[in-house]
């Protein structure tokens, strides 16, 4: 029982990402979106490292990510009380 219970713990820990591992993950997000939409958005024209140019990254991302995952609408209910989620 007791070891059960310390595996669990320890599970339940290992689950945990401190602000620094966070904050790398993000660096990392970041990098990918500039090494897959940078070129792109350097041969639609604009300057590297702009400001235009990195709205276009997460345009470009967005973008991706939203055809990649499009959102599914579920309604149920009767007229007058109807329950719809987004998920």
């Amino acid at each position: 029982m007791r070891t059960i219970m310390l595996l669990a713990l320890t599970a339940l820990l290992a689950g945990c990402a401190t602000e620094a591992e966070r904050s790398a993950q993000a660096q990392r997000d970041v990098d990918e979106m500039v090494r897959v939409y940078g070129p792109a958005c350097q041969r639609l024209g604009y300057q590297s490292d702009s400001n235009q140019w990195r709205d276009c990254v997460l345009r470009m991302d967005t973008k991706n990510n939203t055809e990649r995952y499009p959102a599914t609408m579920s309604c149920f209910g009767h007229p007058g009380f109807t329950q719809c989620t987004t998920f």
